[in-house]
């Protein structure tokens, strides 16, 4: 298989998207001290190496993996998805920080796996090659995941506002759309 030029940036992006990714996470792990927080990089560790060499086996070989991504399943911890089991607590951006601490580490590694979830879905819509599709929209998938189960540790520690939406606000937007039946579309000629 020969990669289409857009293919073949797009994944030359991707590829170096993950250089960054599992250099940082190298580095968390060296600092982090949360236990929580260092098992759940731990944990994704292994899946940012696998995808990383899956990308560098396509812009080697130009084919398919010889290797599936696994997509972990979803993994809600959080009692309430409205309401936060900790107080927000405040931030200020550090001008001198000669490490990182666990808050920054969870907010760096989040942002990197929401960027990295946007490129992936935007990439995996462009690609022509079925099965390069298929593995980026893993690759999206696995994000998604990864910053669900770093984004609910931040919350539980009140590093993440989690708030309910206001009741009447969903009302009145709720009541602006009506369902349309499922069913078969009408094959009428539009009146002119």
């Amino acid at each position: 298989m020969v990669l289409a030029g857009h293919e073949l940036y797009d994944l030359h992006e991707l590829t170096l998207g993950c250089v960054n990714s599992i250099t940082n996470m190298g580095n968390f792990l060296l600092h982090v001290q949360d236990p929580e927080l260092k098992s759940i990089i731990e944990r994704h560790f292994p899946l940012h190496v696998r995808d990383y060499n899956i990308k560098v086996e396509y812009l080697k070989n130009a084919q398919g993996p010889t290797k599936e991504l696994p997509v972990p399943d979803l993994n809600p911890v959080l009692q309430s998805f409205t309401q936060p089991p900790a107080t927000g607590q405040p931030v200020t951006p550090r001008t001198n920080a000669q490490t990182l601490n666990d808050r920054e580490i969870a907010t760096a590694y989040l942002l990197t796996l929401k960027r990295a979830g946007r490129e992936y879905a935007w990439a995996a819509m462009e690609m022509a090659h079925p099965d390069l599709r298929s593995f980026l929209e893993d690759a999206f998938r696995m994000s998604c995941r990864h910053a669900y189960d770093v984004w609910q540790w931040m919350v539980q520690k009140g590093y993440y506002p989690l708030e309910s939406g206001a009741k009447t606000s969903q009302m009145n937007i709720g009541g602006i759309y009506q369902p349309v039946p499922e069913q078969k579309p009408m094959t009428t000629t539009p009146v002119m």
